[in-house]
């Protein structure tokens, strides 16, 4: 379980040149909002663009959901007047792209702080290229704002002249180091975006594969993929059941001087109460959003 509490099963990616959708959005049953002013807005719309997602960010309305702002590379034209105004607006987070170093990181916040960012906006780190796969320890230890890192796959699987497989061999890997170097310094790690909106089984699929591998939740790009998400990623009703069940049976055997207790036929140890207390707290978390 990631250091924050808040539940990041669900993510989507909003264009950031369209308004309408992102009023839309604040009815959805989204853990998160991207608005995206990087690759979802042609380079002519990217000032409006910018406009539009940091008066939303900034207006609110969005209930419980998490507010992110994906800005332009600081290497763009853009980039630097995107992270100003987001840092005005006072989002949740802001997300950068093809992060590749701690320097990335580290230029970002400092140019969150001169322009005022409150000290409660994060960063998120876009992890898409391959340079970026290998510094993923240090980008993920570069700052205490960093948050959450955020798979680019549809990058990456490019980047490494590799192909889009159902078990996405050819990414493993990568996922796997993002995963390590999240888990070493408390952060969350989201799996990447699943491209084929007619693919419903193959979206599922990959939702299960995600959650195996032990993401926090996934990044979409499309409201019909929400409810599939949140399901996969959200403790079922049975597995919180269970998971109160080893927790009160464990502290009834620690008042015995026990270290382990069976529970259904197996046995549960310290390590099996850490994950059923992460998922309880998980679940709290969730009935907590929708309030």
């Amino acid at each position: 379980m990631s250091k924050t509490l808040r539940p990041r099963r669900s993510v989507l990616y909003m264009p950031g040149s369209n308004a309408r959708a992102q009023e839309k959005a604040k009815g959805l049953m989204a853990d998160g909002l991207i608005l995206d002013l990087e690759d979802a807005v042609a380079p002519d719309a990217k000032a409006e663009a910018r406009e539009i997602v940091c008066g939303n960010a900034a207006a609110g309305g969005y209930g419980n959901r998490e507010i992110i702002i994906r800005v332009n590379g600081l290497d763009t034209p853009w980039g630097e007047a995107d992270v100003i105004a987001a840092a005005k607006a006072g989002p949740d987070a802001i997300l950068l792209p093809k992060v590749e170093s701690a320097a990335h990181v580290q230029a970002l916040e400092k140019l969150m702080v001169e322009s005022g960012a409150p000290d409660s906006t994060k960063i998120w780190c876009m992890m898409e290229t391959p340079l970026g796969i290998l510094k993923a320890e240090e980008i993920a230890s570069s700052s205490d704002r960093v948050d959450c890192f955020v798979m680019g796959t549809s990058d990456l699987v490019k980047d490494l002249q590799a192909q889009h497989t159902p078990v996405r061999l050819p990414v493993i890997t990568s996922l796997g180091l993002c995963l390590l170097a999240g888990r070493a310094y408390g952060l969350t790690v989201l799996d990447g975006v699943y491209l084929d909106l007619a693919d419903e089984e193959g979206f599922k699929g990959s939702c299960v594969q995600g959650l195996e591998l032990g993401f926090d939740g996934k990044t979409l790009i499309h409201p019909k993929q929400l409810g599939p998400t949140n399901e996969v990623f959200a403790p079922s009703e049975e597995e919180v059941a269970h998971a109160r069940k080893v927790i009160a049976a464990f502290e009834e055997a620690e008042k015995e001087g026990k270290g382990v207790v069976l529970v259904d036929g197996k046995l549960i140890e310290n390590l099996h109460v850490e994950i059923a207390k992460a998922k309880v707290a998980l679940s709290d978390a969730i009935a907590a959003m929708a309030e």
